[in-house]
């Protein structure tokens, strides 16, 4: 099997839109100026042909995987695309094999774009560290995840990451007006009629995601001349298509939030039947498990907290379970999750009370620490007055002391105020009682 690609010059017919028009040059790319606009880093790095492994953290749609050729095309680099789906060790061996023939015998660096890099397993990660080391590959991972949780910690440390954003209505504008007038590689040769708003209609559904407007176009075009009239896309025909289209489960459209929105809602209201409907509809769908878990998390914290402190844990258990066996082993341990957070007392104690210490960061910026509770490991701290006045609670009655924590602006403030549902009780019991004690202490 051979793994060498060439880019765009051998593209065969009926290949899709969306890969046909992918980009040759950083002139023809759209967006990610702040990494690859005149004078960033990355960019220099491309023209001086003297790059390293990276990662790109990215939506789907953001131009990673397109990136990842251009940068081939302009190093004249062999590039190597690799897939968690499809790949394995025993492929990995052949690919390394081959990449030191061609350093070895044409002076030819290989690149090896892993895409989502998230799903490979720490053992297949560590798989790529001795040859990204040695200089055998340059390693250009692409994730939808963020690469801290997902990536490994040793070859984390080797790449660079580089976040690319969803892109701008007026990046998806060009793609797609560019790909109507394109006779060699796009769709001139139909020589179609696209109304504005059509055009608008493509950009607005596909919401930064360049291979969503492109295969909507394709498919409109499809679809148009089918009708044995000359090619007429219309705004109607595009929305009719984006309809058929979200029915597939496009992980990365509008009904992929529809979706992870209704099992949210689903727990939030204390269902675990429809919870458990719409992590199998997810699931069942191909949804990556990972992100599925990422929510329950949040989840665990935002709607339940301490109302029931197990709740983190048991969705921390399952990700971890994710990660450890994979599909389908992992959907048991998901359905548990699911239905422990759905039947859970819920309080949203923490989120709120978070998010008002958050406004007040942002309102009164970088408040000084009161000089009693900060550390005085010198002198001169100590004759400045650091840590002058602290009392120590473990030496007061119950290990509960009288004694200001928040800055002066803040003095006195409440963020926490937990709820009479579940152990949010027993908190809310306890620390009534310690401020009452503490009151006659005063």
């Amino acid at each position: 099997m051979d793994l060498f690609e060439q880019g765009r010059d051998d593209v065969l017919e009926g290949t899709p839109l969306a890969d046909r028009m992918r980009p040759r040059s950083l002139d023809e790319f759209e967006g990610q100026g702040d990494i690859v606009g005149p004078g960033q880093p990355l960019r220099q790095a491309i023209e001086q042909d003297n790059i390293s492994s990276m990662v790109f953290w990215g939506p789907p749609g953001s131009g990673k995987t397109t990136l990842a050729r251009v940068i081939a095309h302009a190093t004249e680099s062999a590039f190597v695309k690799f897939s968690a789906v499809t790949s394995g060790v025993p492929v990995l061996r052949e690919v390394i094999r081959k990449a030191r023939d061609r350093r070895k015998f044409n002076q030819v660096r290989t690149i090896l774009f892993v895409d989502e890099i998230h799903r490979f397993n720490k053992a297949q990660q560590d798989a790529f560290l001795p040859h990204v080391e040695d200089g055998t590959i340059i390693l250009i991972g692409a994730t939808t995840e963020n690469p801290s949780f997902e990536v490994i910690a040793p070859l984390l440390s080797r790449v660079r990451v580089y976040v690319l954003n969803k892109l701008e209505p007026e990046h998806l504008e060009r793609i797609v007006r560019r790909s109507m007038t394109d006779g060699e590689m796009g769709l001139g040769a139909l020589s179609l009629k696209v109304d504005e708003e059509a055009i608008q209609a493509m950009v607005g559904i596909a919401d930064g995601d360049a291979r969503i407007a492109l295969n909507l176009l394709e498919l409109s075009a499809f679809m148009a001349s089918d009708t044995g009239e000359k090619s007429h896309v219309t705004a109607d025909l595009v929305l009719k298509v984006a309809q058929e289209k979200t029915l597939l489960y496009d992980k990365g459209g509008e009904e992929h939030y529809n979706l992870i929105s209704a099992l949210h809602k689903s727990l939030r209201d204390s269902d675990p039947d429809g919870s458990l409907y719409w992590l199998g509809r997810m699931l069942e769908a191909g949804e990556d498990p990972l992100y599925i878990v990422r929510r329950l998390i949040r989840f665990a914290s935002e709607d339940v907290g301490n109302a029931d402190p197990q709740a983190l844990v048991l969705a921390v258990a399952a990700m971890q379970a994710c990660h450890f066996v994979g599909m389908p082993e992992c959907e048991l341990a998901l359905a548990q999750a699911v239905t422990y957070l759905a039947a859970a007392p819920k309080s949203n104690a923490l989120y709120a009370g978070y998010g008002q210490v958050k406004a007040d960061v942002r309102k009164y910026g970088a408040l000084p620490v009161p000089l009693h509770i900060r550390n005085a490991p010198t002198r001169l701290m100590k004759e400045l007055g650091y840590g002058s006045g602290y009392k120590y609670a473990h030496n007061f009655p119950d290990h509960i002391v009288a004694q200001e924590h928040l800055p002066e602006k803040l003095k006195g403030t409440r963020y926490y105020h937990p709820t009479d549902q579940g152990f949010e009780r027993r908190i809310t019991e306890r620390l009534e009682a310690w401020r009452k004690k503490l009151a006659d202490q005063q």
